[in-house]
């Protein structure tokens, strides 16, 4: 029973340096495109997290005879998660250029309370607390968002249509995982999102080697740390992590993300935006944790073992 204990422990210490590594991920997006644009930033963060994970491709992979029979072509997955995820990390990036790194990591969080909410256009059953998180993050967008002339900024416009589409690329991923290996799976479609994501900005930027190497520390943080090993880290870990203690804390990236914002790039929030953030924190937790809550409730006995 210790042995497990400290197991979790390490997971979930783990798992809150991934939400740490994500959050300031948006740090890193934003310096980056102070030497290059968004699309040739995505571009090579991308391939350079496709890269990252190729080890781990290459090693052997046991598949049952009943998901063999599941399998479908690699390429085709591949290039419907990464389609998907160049959308979103585009929406994202750009909005970036027009908001702060703190808000565009709380907007990019709705995705947690959206996924459910387009779940019921699936034919998927939701829960009480997905309708309490959506009112909650509604509410918290509105203070963070909204101005009093009921206008939103572009940035964060562009940010909460991103969100939208993450949420999409996590129901494609949801779908489409059981049915190829994970990990060549994220793989492929970190490469096709690198590679659409290049192409544009050869043909929408200005690209230069004196650029790339001025980004070098952002493209790093973002390819090796955000999308490599943030990646590896959460797939691994979140095997031994118990399920609310991974939901709880990679929904800390968002808070990281301000506090990465505030820190490094002397980011402010106002109080009525803070508020907007805790609501919209709070959004996401419930929407997450209410099953789990529910299922205590109902035996109230589940966590009392030593």
């Amino acid at each position: 029973m210790q042995g497990e204990k400290h197991q979790s422990g390490q997971a979930d210490l783990l798992l809150l340096l991934v939400a740490l590594i994500w959050g300031f991920g948006f740090v890193a997006q934003r310096v980056g495109m102070e030497h290059l644009g968004p699309y040739a930033f995505n571009g090579i963060r991308f391939l350079l997290g496709g890269l990252c994970l190729l080890p781990l491709t290459l090693r052997r992979t046991s598949i049952s005879m009943g998901q063999k029979n599941r399998q479908i072509s690699l390429i085709k997955a591949g290039s419907l998660a990464g389609v998907v995820l160049f959308i979103a990390a585009t929406l994202q990036q750009v909005g970036l250029q027009y908001t702060t790194a703190g808000k565009a990591g709380f907007i990019t969080g709705l995705y947690v309370v959206l996924v459910p909410m387009i779940g019921l256009f699936l034919h998927q059953r939701t829960t009480t607390g997905t309708w309490i998180g959506a009112v909650a993050a509604t509410v918290g967008l509105y203070l963070l968002s909204v101005t009093d002339d009921f206008r939103i900024a572009p940035g964060d416009l562009l940010e909460l249509i991103g969100a939208l589409f993450w949420a999409g690329h996590v129901l494609v991923l949801s779908y489409l995982s059981p049915r190829t290996v994970p990990v060549r799976l994220a793989m492929t479609q970190f490469f096709v999102c690198g590679a659409l994501s290049l192409l544009t900005g050869f043909l929408l930027e200005t690209i230069t080697l004196q650029a790339i190497m001025d980004a070098a520390v952002p493209i790093l943080y973002g390819g090796v740390c955000s999308v490599g090993a943030g990646y590896t880290l959460q797939v691994v870990v979140q095997r031994k992590a118990h399920p609310s203690h991974a939901a709880i804390l990679l929904s800390l990236e968002s808070p990281f993300a301000a506090l990465g914002g505030w820190l490094l790039l002397g980011e402010l929030l106002s109080c009525r935006a803070l508020t907007g953030c805790g609501l919209m924190l709070a959004g996401m937790l419930v929407s997450q944790l209410w099953p789990m809550l529910m299922a205590r409730g109902k035996n109230p006995e589940s966590g009392t073992q030593p």
